[in-house]
């Protein structure tokens, strides 16, 4: 019978780190997770990811010399299907928020109990992004410029891309009713967050959210 759990791989500069969350992972969920292996520089993530075909790559943000960032960056852009969980040691949200920028699909810090660490992986293969409720905050609060005059400024068919941006839809999920390719989507996307001003999708989550587009009922 073939194997359905979720691959995973692990990036980190503590070996000792890995392994352990690799034993909790294993003995915790072992139906759901299969810890493929590990590699503790951040230049060997994108190879480990490829011959193991990971679903999850887990990385450390403290990564010298590369650093977890750029690996996550380089990941998603060899990957992009592979979900990416960023762990951070610190307290740094313009880390974390620089991570998710990068492509992170989830951010948890590494003072969080590893008990809980098996939710937020399923959440993330089931495409839902995991964040900290204090990263989360902290971007809607730096989103503080007004959204008056937005959308005066916008199309309608961008105040539709907005508003299924800041409902949280997928790119294909997108692409679909704007009856365009991903390929598309994602420029469209891209080209809006610059109109916007916004960084990434949380920040224009953010202004949606004070622009009043999220108060009436959900996309059908």
């Amino acid at each position: 019978m073939q194997d359905r759990r979720h691959v995973v791989v692990i990036v980190d500069d503590h070996a000792l780190f890995a392994e352990g969350l690799a034993l909790l992972l294993e003995s915790r969920a072992g139906a759901d997770f299969l810890v493929a292996g590990s590699t503790t520089a951040g230049e060997e993530a994108v190879a480990l990811v490829g011959r193991h075909g990971a679903d999850i790559a887990i990385v450390d943000l403290a990564l010298p010399p590369l650093g977890g960032v750029e690996t996550i960056r380089r990941v998603k852009a060899a990957y992009p299907a592979t979900r990416v969980l960023a762990l951070s040691g610190t307290e740094d949200l313009e880390l974390a928020a620089a991570a998710l920028r990068a492509g992170a699909d989830g951010y948890l810090g590494k003072s969080a109990d590893p008990e809980v660490l098996v939710a937020p992986l399923l959440a993330m293969v089931a495409g839902v992004r995991v964040l900290r409720p204090e990263l989360l905050d902290a971007l809607l609060a730096a989103a503080d410029r007004p959204a008056d005059g937005l959308l005066d400024r916008l199309g309608d068919r961008d105040v539709e891309l907005w508003t299924m941006l800041a409902r949280g839809l997928e790119t294909s999920e997108i692409a679909r009713p704007l009856l365009v390719s991903e390929r598309t989507a994602k420029r469209m996307i891209a080209s809006l967050l610059h109109k916007l001003g916004a960084a990434n999708r949380i920040e224009a989550a953010a202004l949606a959210g004070r622009a009043g587009l999220l108060d009436g009922p959900p996309l059908s």
